[in-house]
């Protein structure tokens, strides 16, 4: 009989074990028959008696075992099942070690009964406070949490526990280098996300602590970007967002100066005199959750899902603008090929997702050129000048939701050094672009991009008109535009009959918008309602496209990609516009047509990851989950997809970009 079976149908999980040492407990587990069937047992190390084998026990036996070999506790420190007393009533902790000094006395405490965080993080510190216990450990065998009690509404984040022979103090006062920190990256350790983690600063302290929970975590994730980069490119150079045993005040004075460094280096997304607002103990225990957190990573994943949480909570789900997930952004932009010559721009951006994953395209290309090894992409290393003048100059993006921009200007500031083209601008009303743009507040941030942007206009005077060679934007669906000055301005504002209609869908527009910042032969990807591709009362705009573009694909998504914020069936367009010379004109042509039927999310919008024949999860090279997707092969270790599909068609055809 194996772990895997015993834990079958529970919430309790093996990762956080080693092979090996789960074959050794395998290898001794006494199997009973009864009426009823077999029932495994093992005999237990600390109570020296056969104990059946739940899958709470399981995992307990598990960590009991890695106390005794990996932590070097003897088992005279340990008790199991030790009672801890809240007035009359009395409850059990499943592990306890004692002080060293004091054989009674409770240092650390395991809880493993509740297997879903909060519930066992509530259970955990109810029995520290209640024995004193400075150290508590939460974990179901699959996510793991080491806590730090500094007093009874305080618990800390800590790395690890100390070993047998080691205090508290050795492990607070470790210093850090990135090096470490790739090695012990928590996210991959513990097997939590950024999302998670912010989840619980929220539980914690966040939710009462009256800051702006955006603008704050905002200014932690953006320090930190800061420090990794600045000891990724000074391999010796410790960490500084981290508690070296520093006092609260000592903490709040050292991170601000980093924040400060931060805001000098990537100007324009914190004002000079923006300061850290968290009260010194609400900051050290934020700090404590990140500090083991490898924020840089070759996809941006982690960053991202903590930004679309967190600018959702703020409002943005309202305009239903959602962020397109990296799998299908990745799809994109391997089928749309754009290379290192050509000007890309989103005009919907978000926080950036199709213009950071086309910088990652081509600097691939440019890193393989260069004879380089293709390392963690969106990382540490000063990257060769190809790669940043690429960013500098051929990358833009604009959004209209100023807490988005602000977060899309970060990760591009970062990819490209310290300059960014991300605007923020209403790129439906056009027209009132230089209102913005005269504007001395707004130049301040914008004015070196918008000047790169200037000289992509078609014609000097207007804003109107681009010459762009790739589009990639996932345009806001909710809402109409209603304003006849602006419904004026587009064709597909009009009604068959030439008058003006009194609302239209605001992607409607975002189509034809976008197509004015092509240039002949430009290539375009959008994601779309799929009403737009079927409805009858929308054949107008399908001719439109038609009449101006080669249809090159339609990807059907399935309809769990956007959720959990909605369950709107979409689709994601592909069109070059016609061009004597890229992409000649013809009545008659073939299309490609995709559906893509792993759902990638569950029903409640939660990522579905890629397992092995084995039962446990597949990791990438950088030891991060992979989504189950069928849009494109993972790194060779997925199967083909979609995108490579469509690559063999295009080659096929003969079209332009491949």
């Amino acid at each position: 009989m194996t772990l895997a079976e015993i834990l079958k149908d529970s919430e309790y999980k093996l990762t956080q074990f080693d092979p090996a040492r789960i074959k050794v407990l395998e290898d001794k587990i006494i199997v009973k028959s009864n009426e009823k069937g077999n029932n495994p047992y093992f005999l237990c190390q600390i109570r020296n008696q056969e104990i059946k084998l739940t899958p709470e026990e399981v995992v307990r036996q598990l960590y009991v075992d890695k106390l005794l070999n990996d932590y070097k506790y003897p088992k005279k420190r340990m008790e199991l099942e030790y009672n801890v007393h809240f007035g009359r009533e009395v409850k059990r902790a499943d592990i306890v070690i004692f002080d060293k000094d004091q054989a009674t006395v409770p240092f650390i405490i395991v809880e493993l009964k509740k297997p879903k965080l909060k519930d066992g993080k509530e259970q955990l510190k109810s029995y520290c406070n209640a024995t004193g216990a400075p150290i508590g450990i939460w974990t179901n065998g699959d996510s793991i949490s080491y806590y730090h009690r500094k007093d009874p509404n305080y618990f800390e984040d800590i790395s690890s526990i100390p070993k047998a022979n080691q205090k508290l103090s050795d492990i607070l006062k470790e210093r850090w280098t990135i090096d470490d920190l790739i090695k012990k990256d928590k996210l991959v350790t513990e097997r939590k996300s950024l999302k998670d983690l912010i989840l619980e600063m929220e539980d914690e302290v966040l939710a009462n602590a009256g800051v702006d929970v955006f603008e704050e975590l905002f200014k932690l994730i953006f320090t930190k970007l800061y420090d990794e980069m600045e000891s990724g490119r000074n391999k010796s150079r410790h960490l500084e967002f981290r508690n070296y045993g520093d006092t609260e005040t000592e903490l709040k004075n050292k991170l601000q100066g980093l924040f400060d460094k931060a805001k000098q280096k990537w100007e324009g997304v914190f004002n000079d005199d923006a300061k850290i607002m968290l009260t010194p103990s609400h900051l050290s225990i934020c700090v404590s959750s990140l500090q083991d957190v490898k924020l840089f990573n070759s996809n941006l994943d982690v960053v991202d899902e903590a930004f679309e949480y967190l600018i959702n909570k703020s409002s943005k789900g309202e305009k239903g603008q959602y962020f397109t997930p990296r799998y299908v952004i990745d799809m994109a932009v391997k089928m749309l090929n754009p290379k290192e010559n050509e000007t890309m721009i989103d005009t919907a951006a978000g926080s950036c997702g199709f213009p950071v994953h086309t910088i990652f395209h081509v600097w691939e290309q440019i890193i393989q050129e260069e004879g380089l090894d293709k390392s963690h992409l969106f990382t540490l290393e000063n990257k060769p000048a190809r790669c940043i003048d690429y960013v500098q100059e051929k990358v833009f993006a604009i959004d209209f939701d100023e807490k988005a921009v602000r977060v899309g200007r970060t990760l591009n500031l970062i990819a490209g050094d310290g300059q960014t083209n991300v605007l923020h601008l209403n790129t439906l009303d056009w027209e009132r672009w230089d209102e913005k743009t005269e504007d001395h507040d707004w130049q301040d941030v914008y004015f070196e991009g918008w000047k790169k942007l200037r000289r992509l206009r078609k014609d000097n005077n207007s804003n109107q008109d681009f010459q762009f060679d790739v589009l990639m934007a996932n345009p806001p669906f909710a809402g109409d535009i209603k304003e006849s000055r602006i419904l004026a301005k587009y064709e597909l504002g009009k009604k068959e009959n030439g008058k003006y209609q009194n609302k239209v869908g605001r992607d409607i527009l975002f189509i034809e918008r976008n197509l004015d910042f092509l240039k002949p032969g430009g290539r375009m990807a959008i994601v779309l309602p799929q009403g737009r591709f079927n409805n009858s009362s929308d054949k107008r705009i399908r001719e439109f496209i038609a009449e101006r573009c080669r249809i090159l694909a339609v990807v059907g998504l399935h309809g769990n990609v956007f959720k959990p914020h909605t369950g709107t069936k979409t689709s994601v367009l592909f069109v070059q516009k016609w061009d004597d010379k890229l992409c000649p004109k013809v009545d008659d042509y073939p299309i490609f047509f995709a559906t893509m039927q792993e759902p990638s999310k569950d029903n409640s919008g939660d990522k579905i990851f890629l397992k092995n024949s084995a039962g446990t999860y597949k990791l990438d090279d950088h030891g991060h989950l992979i989504v189950k997707h069928d849009l494109f092969n993972h790194d060779g270790l997925t199967q083909d997809g979609i995108a490579e599909a469509f690559i063999e068609f295009a080659k096929k055809e003969g079209l332009s970009f491949f």
